[in-house]
């Protein structure tokens, strides 16, 4: 149990069992902090996050919103230092030439990022920012069925707490890259971009998405922004997601539990037969 983390949390749990006995043992919980988002100084944002990778969520949170889109477009990111039990909850981005808009952006303050985001309108604007994607190639059905245990094996803070999402990026030989847990499932999916970003690998089109919950419409549209052909989740994707995915040429990929797969969306990049 690593309470050093800053992911976790501390807490004391009365365990009780049918029969009515109880006892008091020593437990953590996934930490769950507000991480304000500033872009030269201004608040563009409030996110509520798990603490840790916070310079790639600002990042990340900046690529799916369109305003950067190269490693270059930010000069640095700077956290300001916690006190006492808080783990420096501001996050400040400085850009290197990128053109934001205002107006557009900080729409988001005190809400999740992309909230707000939906139906066929919507979708239309977000393709005047992310172009759908062209990647053609091809994986096997077994190589993705694969992935899930890899995820599972690499989420060591969900392992102390139970209550993490994550998001695995993968090559196309299946070999894990970069895992992101967070309480947020769009935080951990922001923190993938904002790595990918920092480390000059967008866009990700020669690249898996994993996501362990299910695919809502902002997973689908984050992926897009960073360039990401096929996502796949252990759970259910919403309508909303398999209609974008379907317009934005990405192979949707949901239900992935043991060797079975639903394939909702441009099932031309897994190899199969009749």
């Amino acid at each position: 149990m690593n309470t050093d983390d800053p992911a976790v949390a501390e807490a004391s749990v009365r365990k009780v069992n049918a029969a009515g006995a109880s006892s008091v043992v020593a437990d953590v919980t996934a930490r769950e902090e507000p991480l304000e988002i500033r872009v030269e100084g201004r608040s563009v944002a409030v996110v509520m996050r798990t603490p840790g990778h916070d310079e790639e969520l600002a990042a990340g949170f900046l690529v799916s919103e369109g305003v950067v889109r190269h490693a270059r477009d930010i000069l640095e990111v700077s956290q300001c230092p916690g006190t006492g039990n808080t783990h420096g909850n501001v996050v400040d981005v400085l850009l290197g030439g990128a053109v934001v808009d205002w107006d557009s952006l900080t729409r988001h303050v005190f809400s999740a990022s992309s909230c707000g985001i939906c139906g066929k309108t919507s979708i239309g604007s977000i393709f005047q920012r992310f172009p759908a994607v062209k990647s053609d190639w091809q994986v096997t059905p077994a190589l993705i069925a694969g992935l899930p245990d890899k995820l599972r094996a690499a989420q060591e803070t969900f392992s102390q707490t139970g209550g993490l999402h994550a998001s695995g990026l993968f090559d196309l030989d299946g070999h894990l890259l970069v895992l992101r847990e967070d309480v947020g499932r769009h935080n951990a999916l922001d923190k993938i971009l904002g790595h990918a970003l920092m480390h000059g690998l967008l866009p990700l089109d020669r690249h898996i998405l994993l996501v362990s919950g299910r695919v809502s419409f902002e997973i689908i549209q984050k992926a897009l922004a960073g360039g990401i052909p096929l996502v796949a989740a252990i759970s259910a994707p919403s309508s909303l997601a398999v209609d974008f995915a379907n317009e934005a040429n990405q192979t949707l990929i949901g239900f992935l539990r043991g060797e079975t797969m639903n394939v909702y969306t441009h099932p031309q990049r897994i190899t199969t037969r009749p």
